[in-house]
C-alpha cells in the first residue's frame, strides 16, 4: 500500500480522519491547510499516535518530504498513515492556481486587503506604521526606496503598507518594490509571485546563488544567507538609483532581538529602526514596520484569507530557524519565553521595548560609543570630587 496521497485523494476519503501537521508551532500560527491539528515532529510520539483511535493518519509537512519518512515509520507500527504530497506548500499552490483561475474574485481580495489596512485594522496597522514613520523619521521627501519583499507576511504587508502611502500621503517619495531570488525552488518562487500578484505589488525580481553558496555549510547557514542577502539588496538598490532599503521587521522581531542579546550576547543592544549602512555609503536600512505588532499582522492576513510562506528557503525542512525540525532556534526559544512571562505580565513586551528607549546610563556599569569602551570607575573619582568641591563652595 502507498504511503504518499495527494491532496485530492486525501479530501475525497469519506471516512473519519486525522489530519495532522508535523511543522514548527510557528510555521502552523502563520498558516496551514483548515482541518489540520498540529503535532510537531519534535514532540510527536508515533507509538502513541499508532495506539490511537483507528482512523486513517494524513501527515502534512512544508514540503512533503519528513511526512513520508514518518508515515512509513507509523506504517510499520500498524497504524493506516498518509504523507500528503507537497506538503503545506503544495496545498498553498493549489489555493493560488483556484483565485488565479477566478480574477474577478482576485480582485476584489486584493481591494479587500486594501480596504482592511486603512479601515479595518486602521488602529493597529495604519497608525503604529504612520507613527514609526512620524517618529523616527523613516521616509523624507526626496527618497527614492526600495522595498525588499521575502514573500512573508511581513514584507507583503509592508508592500501594501507602502503603497497606500503613495497614494493617500503627500506622494513626495518614490518606491520600488524588489524580491530578490536567492535560489528558490519552483513551488516556493511561484507562491512568492503569485501572493505579489493578488495584492496588487508591482515587484521587480533579480537572481542571485546564494542558497547554493550557503548549502555546504555547517550548523545553520542563516547567519551567512541573512548577510549575503542584505549585500545583494543593497547592490541591486544602489544601481536603482535608490538611496534607502525597508525591511519588514516588526515589534516582535525587536523585542526578540532586544531579549536575545542579553540572555545570549552576554550584551545590552536593540533592533534599530534606521541605520546608516557602513558597507554602501550614502545608502540607508529603515524598518516601517517597527511599531506593529506580529500579533495584528496575522490578524490581518486571516481576514483577508491570505496564505504566506513562512520561508521561501528551499533548506526549510532542515533548518531550525526556518521552521524545521531541529531543536528550535535561539529565537523561537525567546518567543516561547515572552509567552511565559505575558501570562503573569502582559505589559511585558511594551516594557522591554521601553527599556531601550529609557536608559540610565548613570545606572550602567560600561557602555560602549563608537567602538569605545566607556566604564563607570572612569569618572567615578572625579564625579566625587566635583559634588565635594561643590559643597565647599
Amino acid at each position: 500500500m502507498s504511503i504518499e496521497r495527494t491532496l485530492e485523494e486525501m479530501e475525497r476519503d469519506p471516512r473519519p480522519k486525522r489530519i495532522i501537521d508535523i511543522r514548527s508551532r510557528d510555521s502552523f500560527v502563520r498558516g496551514a491547510c483548515p482541518g489540520a491539528e498540529n503535532i510537531p515532529l519534535t514532540e510527536l510520539d508515533p507509538a502513541a499516535l499508532a495506539s490511537g483511535p483507528a482512523v486513517p493518519v494524513y501527515l502534512m509537512c512544508q514540503m512533503g518530504r519528513q511526512s513520508q519518512e514518518l508515515a512509513d515509520r507509523l506504517s510499520g507500527l500498524g497504524c493506516e498513515a498518509y504523507s500528503v504530497s507537497g506538503g503545506y506548500t503544495g496545498w498553498l499552490l493549489r489555493e493560488m492556481d483556484a483565485m488565479a483561475a477566478n480574477e474577478g474574485t482576485a480582485e476584489e481580495r486584493r481591494r479587500k486587503a486594501e480596504r482592511s489596512i486603512i479601515k479595518t485594522y486602521r488602529k493597529e496597522l495604519w497608525g503604529p506604521f504612520t507613527k514609526a514613520l512620524n517618529v523616527y523619521k523613516l521616509i523624507e521627501p526626496g527618497d527614492r526606496i526600495a522595498v525588499c519583499i521575502s514573500g512573508g507576511k511581513d514584507s507583503m504587508l509592508m508592500a501594501k503598507l507602502i503603497q497606500e502611502l503613495l497614494l493617500h500621503g503627500e506622494r513626495n517619495f518614490e518606491a520600488v518594490f524588489l524580491v530578490m531570488d536567492p535560489g528558490y525552488n519552483e513551488a516556493n518562487y511561484r507562491a512568492v509571485t503569485e501572493n505579489a500578484k493578488l495584492l496588487g505589488i508591482p515587484i521587480q525580481t533579480f537572481r542571485t546563488e546564494i542558497f547554493d553558496i550557503v548549502a555546504g555549510q555547517s550548523g545553520s547557514p542563516c547567519y551567512l544567507c541573512a548577510r549575503m542577502r542584505r549585500g545583494y539588496l543593497y547592490s541591486k538598490a544602489r544601481e536603482l538609483k535608490c538611496n534607502k532599503i525597508a525591511l519588514g521587521h516588526h515589534f516582535d522581531d525587536v523585542i526578540e532581538t532586544t531579549l536575545m542579546s542579553m540572555l545570549y550576547g552576554g550584551q545590552i543592544q536593540t533592533m534599530m529602526p534606521k541605520l546608516h549602512s557602513k558597507n554602501f555609503p550614502g545608502m540607508e536600512l529603515i524598518r516601517p514596520l517597527y511599531l506593529i505588532r506580529e500579533a495584528d499582522i496575522i490578524r490581518w492576513r486571516n481576514y483577508n484569507g491570505l496564505h504566506f510562506i513562512q520561508c521561501a528557503c528551499r533548506l526549510t525542512e532542515s533548518c531550525a530557524s526556518c521552521g524545521g525540525t531541529e531543536q528550535g532556534s535561539k529565537r523561537a526559544e525567546i518567543k516561547r519565553l515572552i509567552a511565559r512571562l505575558k501570562e503573569d505580565n502582559p505589559q511585558v513586551e511594551s516594557s522591554i521595548f521601553r527599556s531601550m528607549e529609557n536608559v540610565c546610563l548613570d545606572a550602567v556599569i560600561s557602555y560602549k560609543s563608537d567602538g569605545v569602551k566607556h566604564h563607570f570607575l572612569d569618572t567615578y573619582d572625579a564625579e566625587r570630587r566635583g559634588e565635594n568641591s561643590g559643597q565647599e563652595l
